[in-house]
């Protein structure tokens, strides 16, 4: 693919003009490369909200034209959602607050004493839902950190072997590392979880973004997502997948939408009948606007072409690797190996530096933000690292404008992600300023101030 080619895959985005003041005076253009937990809103998603947002109005309730226009606005956003995830027929798509909820959402789906298979390399809203009161799981069996995608599907065909009995199961897997971006073996995953009768949930928080998802291609039984993180803001996400346990479990939240009809009951009490649809697990007034970024978000993005998106972002995945490899004590986290294939997304440390000390002097004399700490992936993190706070390592709590003692590496790390909306000169910024970081020191100094590493203030700020 051309340079030319390459460039025009970059897709606008708000907050490209934005400046960012320097702590070492005058400003620069702000660099997000914080991809991972949100990316900035795609112009034409806040276009399409825009020019929606004046005829907004109550969805499913009302008679009135407004709220027949939301109402049509709504349910065609799960349309067309359904259509990005290459969704089967039958499938439902139940709009959320975010991936975390949406994985919530089905731990309380799951028929009563339901095994769960996860790995201990997940994301926390992969991790935790399980053990949540509410949720109708049983054993929940987390597997170790794998060291290949084979041993991943190794792992897994294992356990699920062991399991005593044929009662329900679900496996809940990562499509690419929040911490690391490599790729999973998704389908080889799915198909070891149904030749041994278990189900199988895409947190796809992290490849849908970045990769095309068919839901029917790789056989998995739901996918979740959030819009924060798919170029769509305003607090939405999806669960999408098979309907039975949907419709077979009680509504998440009760309230209207979720039922049909609520009468009294000959006993004084009442008589609930509840949605079979989507509508079910959707009660209260929908989050239209939100619902309506995310369709918009996926209309961009199969409008601007998955394959031009991957290469350029496969790119400038190469370019920061390289950039990080020329770079003094320098170490890249991975699981799978330094060839192992992920979308822009990658965590590394650095000798002698404490990643919020390296995070805050990127911010506060680069203008560049990236992300520091264990990215809501404990266990994954500590893994990668070799250890646990206290167990040969330096901890963070330590004063931020102090570097590691030798030998020791930093118990959390820096994360820089990006996407389609990055461009090439960001990533080009950001391997100068962490070069210069690197091998010349921060030039002002840091503090420690309610948790969070800030340049200090007063006298002797300058190193």
């Amino acid at each position: 693919m051309s340079a030319s080619t390459l460039a025009s895959a970059c897709l606008p985005v708000l907050g490209r003009e934005v400046r960012a003041p320097l702590v070492t005076g005058g400003d620069a253009e702000y660099a997000a490369l914080d991809y991972a937990a949100s990316a900035p809103a795609l112009q034409r998603v806040w276009d399409d909200v825009a020019a929606y947002a004046p005829y907004y109005g109550s969805v499913h309730r009302g008679a009135g034209y407004l709220s027949q226009l939301s109402t049509e606005l709504y349910e065609s956003s799960r349309a067309t959602v359904a259509g990005f995830l290459g969704c089967r027929p039958g499938d439902q798509v139940v709009f959320t607050r975010s991936t975390t909820d949406s994985l919530n959402l089905l731990a309380t789906a799951l028929p009563p004493g339901t095994e769960v298979y996860v790995f201990e390399t997940e994301h926390h809203a992969a991790l935790l839902p399980w053990r949540r009161p509410g949720s109708t799981a049983g054993r929940v069996t987390v597997l170790p950190a794998p060291g290949s995608p084979g041993q991943a599907v190794a792992a897994l065909d294992s356990a699920l072997a062991a399991r005593v009995g044929d009662g329900p199961a679900l496996v809940c897997v990562t499509g690419a590392s929040n911490v690391t971006g490599e790729l999973w073996p998704v389908r080889e995953l799915t198909a070891a979880a149904h030749r041994h009768g278990a189900r199988l949930v895409l947190d796809a928080a992290q490849l849908a973004p970045h990769h095309p998802v068919d839901v029917a291609e790789l056989g998995v039984d739901w996918v979740a997502f959030s819009g924060h993180k798919l170029y769509a803001p305003f607090g939405a996400g999806v669960l999408a997948g098979r309907a039975d346990w949907l419709r077979a479990a009680p509504p998440y939240l009760a309230g209207g939408g979720a039922s049909r009809r609520v009468g009294r009951a000959a006993d004084g009490g009442l008589d609930v009948e509840w949605q079979t649809t989507a509508a079910r697990h959707e009660a209260g007034s929908p989050n239209v606007i939100g619902a309506y970024a995310i369709a918009s978000a996926c209309k961009a993005l199969t409008e601007a072409g998955f394959d031009a998106l991957v290469a350029r972002e496969r790119a400038l995945v190469a370019r920061v690797l390289a950039g990080l490899a020329e770079l003094p004590g320098v170490r890249v986290l991975s699981l799978f190996g330094a060839d192992a294939a992920r979308v822009g997304v990658i965590s590394f440390v650095v000798d002698g530096w404490r990643s919020a000390h390296l995070a805050a002097a990127l911010s506060a004399e680069h203008g560049i933000g990236v992300r520091d700490g264990l990215f809501c992936a404990h266990p994954l993190v500590r893994a990668l690292l070799g250890g646990a706070a206290g167990a040969g390592g330096s901890t963070e709590s330590a004063e931020c404008g102090g570097g590691t003692g030798e030998g020791e590496l930093p118990l959390n790390a820096v994360r820089v992600s990006f996407g389609a909306g990055t461009p090439d000169e960001h990533v080009d910024r950001f391997l100068a300023a962490l070069g210069s970081l690197v091998r010349d020191g921060a030039r002002w100094s840091y503090r420690t101030v309610d948790g969070r590493c800030v340049p200090a203030t007063g006298a002797d700020r300058e190193v």
